[in-house]
């Protein structure tokens, strides 16, 4: 008995072995979500890696060297861009910053009063309403680019600051997740009860809704942000006065005449270099609020 438990030994710690040596089945499968993460991560960040390292680049380093190998042109390419036109890229900055801080803060408005009501709220065609609304997210702004444009010429608004402005007050896909957001946030009891203490309603918006809705709200005005700052169709068909032009259409025009003279490539690609960073710089300033709101409220629960 003994030679038989001598013999079975070796071969029972040969399979603890071998079973150290290879990872589970599961932690192998748990890292195909983590590998196609990495995977998605490089397609997003390789262009603009191109973008970073091509706006170090001269005219004549852009064609002529390693895709990935900076260049001495950083400055010389600061010096153009801010020199072209007397500085209208400047301008086309300021543009987009009025276009988007304006617009998002508009819209973000617009969508906390219609989700709030629409979860809070009991009336007729609610329901329905809501559906018109999902409709809307569905639908490509291509489609209203057209109607948008004849109702603006029909209020004589086109080739204006709110030919641009006007149109993205209303974001449907900010109204769907302010009431997602409003229904799951904002207690009805707590509703009930600032009524039965005789509250109006616009004050038991201010001062108990709107406070649970921030990190929603924030998450509306940063979607909107984004989607007004990189806006083209809707600048495209509305203006036609360059100085009133947003970035993505300035730097647009830059392309196209960069066809004739290649010297502006280098203008675009660092305008365009540029232009990421205010987008970069908001998204982690609001991460960073978002981490502040979640820490205070574990706090005051």
């Amino acid at each position: 008995m003994s030679s038989l438990a001598v013999r079975k030994a070796p071969s029972a710690a040969g399979a603890t072995g071998a079973s150290h040596s290879r990872p589970p089945l599961r932690g192998r499968i748990a890292l195909v979500p983590t590998i196609g993460l990495l995977l998605g991560a490089l397609y997003c960040l390789l262009p603009v890696a191109w973008v970073v390292i091509a706006s170090t680049k001269s005219g004549s380093e852009l064609f002529s060297t390693f895709t990935f190998l900076p260049g001495s042109g950083f400055t010389d390419n600061l010096h153009d861009l801010n020199a072209y036109r007397d500085g209208i890229y400047w301008q086309w900055m300021a543009n987009s910053a009025l276009y988007a801080v304006l617009g998002a803060l508009l819209s973000t408005c617009v969508s906390a009063f219609s989700g709030y009501a629409l979860a809070m709220y009991r009336f007729r065609g609610r329901e329905t309403l809501f559906n018109v609304l999902l409709a809307g997210v569905l639908m490509p702004p291509i489609i209203l680019a057209i109607p948008q444009y004849l109702l603006m010429a029909k209020a004589d608004l086109t080739d204006s600051y709110w030919s641009v402005l006007l149109p993205q007050i209303l974001s449907p896909y900010g109204v769907y997740l302010a009431r997602i957001y409003a229904a799951a946030a904002v207690p009805s009891d707590v509703v009930e009860a600032g009524r039965m203490d005789g509250a109006s309603e616009w004050r038991i918006f201010t001062r108990v809704a709107l406070p649970m809705m921030v990190p929603g709200m924030v998450t509306v005005f940063l979607f909107q942000f984004v989607a007004i700052w990189n806006n083209f169709l809707l600048p495209y068909i509305m203006l036609s006065d360059d100085e009133r032009f947003p970035l993505t259409l300035g730097l647009f025009t830059l392309l196209e005449q960069g066809a004739n003279t290649p010297a502006l490539y280098t203008l675009v690609i660092t305008g365009a270099f540029l232009a990421v960073i205010p987008l970069v710089a908001l998204f982690l300033v609001i991460q960073r609020f978002w981490s502040l709101d979640l820490l205070s409220g574990a706090v005051k629960s």
